[in-house]
């Protein structure tokens, strides 16, 4: 390992409000909200030399190795899934995906998170920061995986493939929901609390909240309190004039996001996806 790499610079910006975690940012132009997290990263650019005897992984550290090491002992096992951690705040984090718990609130919106590494990636939202741009397209984003997904838009890339069919998809997500509808009725998630089976995560996560009762959108000018962001940003629109409508250009019907209103347009089209 080079000494260049070795002492990796950062710099420590100012959040966008005094609540705000700082963000730190490396020369490989990764941004962390904690130091510990940097250092977590700057290891990824160290030679990795500790190996795993059961799956071959290699560590940077013995340290790394030995929290690996309790996936396969199970000593971390998840009660209600049977999944493996590596330590005892990994298991509590996952356990969040079951609880639907979200501890971490955005101070400017009131968004709420199961992980405070979340919250820096979220406040680029509010900062108005998207310095990922498609070359193609008036575009820009805010994470890089995000402009990475897009871009298949324009070089027709699908490299998720159906294991039942030869469609093609864009996303992991498509392909999960396309083989969850279509082939058999893959159910992959299930509620922890009444063991009913979806196609995705997400629908996992929204139907959680009917045995929460969480309802973790807020309005940041009244006391309203909503279950979805589509929810919250319906109530912006009509009860704050706040926002941007998406109306259908063929029957004037107006929708408060766009994904709303492309699935909309399938319906004029014809297409039954």
């Amino acid at each position: 390992m080079s000494q260049e790499t070795e002492n990796e610079a950062y710099t420590i910006e100012p959040a966008c409000d005094s609540n705000s975690r700082p963000r730190v940012q490396t020369d490989c132009g990764k941004e962390f909200a904690t130091e510990f997290a940097l250092k977590r990263h700057t290891e990824t650019h160290i030679d990795k030399m500790y190996s795993c005897t059961e799956c071959k992984k290699c560590f940077s550290a013995q340290n790394k190795l030995r929290q690996h090491m309790n996936i396969h002992s199970s000593k971390y096992k998840c009660s209600v899934c049977g999944k493996s951690c590596r330590d005892r705040q990994a298991l509590i984090r996952h356990g969040r995906s079951h609880s639907g718990e979200k501890p971490f609130e955005c101070s400017v919106c009131g968004k709420r998170f199961s992980q405070a590494g979340y919250l820096p990636r979220h406040s680029k939202i509010h900062r108005g920061e998207k310095p990922y741009k498609c070359q193609v397209y008036d575009m820009a984003f805010i994470q890089s995986w995000q402009l990475t997904v897009h871009m298949r838009v324009h070089t027709g890339d699908k490299p998720y493939k159906c294991s039942f069919c030869d469609r093609r998809f864009s996303t992991s997500s498509h392909l999960l929901s396309h083989e969850g509808r279509i082939h058999s009725n893959i159910t992959p998630f299930s509620c922890s609390y009444c063991g009913k089976l979806f196609a995705r995560i997400d629908e996992v996560k929204c139907h959680l909240r009917v045995h929460t009762g969480s309802k973790p959108f807020s309005c940041r000018h009244c006391s309203e309190v909503l279950e979805t962001l589509y929810q919250l940003k319906t109530h912006l629109l009509k009860s704050h004039n706040e926002g941007t409508w998406f109306t259908c250009h063929i029957c004037q019907k107006k929708f408060g996001l766009k994904g709303t209103l492309k699935r909309h347009m399938q319906r004029h089209e014809g297409v039954k996806p």
